[in-house]
């Protein structure tokens, strides 16, 4: 079972805090890789034409950002910026599908 994720938070997808997975907003089961990465592709398409930026690490994790687009951090108690991430998983692994850019 492979998972494309789809997660909303004030930091970028790759660090995967403590508790990344309450920033989920989409969470997308497939039965085949291929299925999985080109559902992810295709979020990943939507989301190059809403944000100005993007950055990928690890061949794994996409962010994607607007300079600006700032969340209330209430335990850093500033505004922080606010990234919209896509990866892959395969259970608790996560997958490379994407060439870094």
């Amino acid at each position: 079972m492979y998972e494309v994720i789809y997660m909303k938070a004030d930091y970028e997808p790759w660090w995967m805090f403590e508790g990344w997975e309450e920033m989920v907003r989409l969470r997308q089961s497939f039965e085949e890789l291929d299925e999985a990465i080109v559902f992810a592709h295709s979020l990943m398409d939507e989301m190059r034409g809403c944000f100005s930026k993007e950055k990928t690490r690890k061949g794994a994790f996409t962010a994607f950002w607007n300079p600006g687009e700032r969340t209330y951090c209430d335990g850093c108690d500033d505004d922080m910026q606010l990234y919209h991430g896509i990866f892959l998983l395969k259970g608790n692994e996560v997958i490379s599908f994407v060439t870094e850019k």
